[in-house]
């Protein structure tokens, strides 16, 4: 969609990687149960992938985000418009469903199960609905997506396919979201980053 040859191949492997996780853990939660697939993956691991995890957890977060995002800008000062533009629509499509669409969908410790099933982490605040999609993992795939597409190297996507994926199954460890929410959030990434691109690619031709 409107990407140079420079990037295309590398952009587009990330972006099938990214489809393919989330098509199995969709396909795992529709055979398996919603809480089937989170309490196969929600074991404990000990208390030192209980911090582990809680830094993967806050590398997702908000303040990782906008300075990096601000970074590229300055970078790559001609695609300004389209990190401002996905940094937004991202956003928009995380939040909206989140808080409008579907709020009322339980995180794990809301939804019926016995709490004695579910590994959670002392010091981490549990909430129990706005579940889908996961905002943390919707923010690590599109930073992961946004980097290859800026610098389309075979150990960038190595790289950051990891920081993703990690940032994701952070939120199953830590009892805050269902695989079906990292599915929804890998979906966020890849949707926001082909409208940022139809975005830039039309305001431009309009003007």
């Amino acid at each position: 969609m409107f990407l140079s040859a420079r990037i295309k191949s590398p952009f587009a492997l990330a972006q099938i990687i990214s489809l393919a996780i989330a098509l199995a853990l969709f396909s795992l939660t529709f055979w398996e149960g919603r809480n089937a697939v989170f309490l196969s993956l929600n074991g404990d691991l000990g208390k030192v992938a209980d911090s582990f995890f809680s830094l993967c957890t806050d590398a997702a977060e908000g303040w990782i985000w906008i300075p990096y995002f601000i970074l590229l800008a300055t970078l790559f000062k001609k695609d300004g418009r389209l990190i401002l533009y996905n940094f937004l629509i991202s956003t928009l499509l995380t939040q909206i469903p989140k808080l409008f669409i579907w709020p009322n969908i339980t995180r794990p410790t809301a939804s019926g199960m016995d709490p004695l099933q579910i590994h959670t982490v002392p010091g981490i605040e549990l909430h129990s609905l706005n579940s889908f999609p996961s905002g943390h993992t919707a923010t690590a795939f599109t930073i992961f997506l946004l980097t290859v597409y800026f610098f389309p190297q075979p150990k960038i996507i190595i790289i950051g396919l990891c920081y993703a994926l990690l940032c994701g199954y952070s939120r199953i460890y830590l009892g805050q979201h269902f695989p079906l929410d990292i599915a929804g959030g890998i979906l966020v990434a890849v949707a926001s980053l082909h409208i940022s691109q139809w975005l830039r690619h039309s305001l431009r031709n309009s003007i």
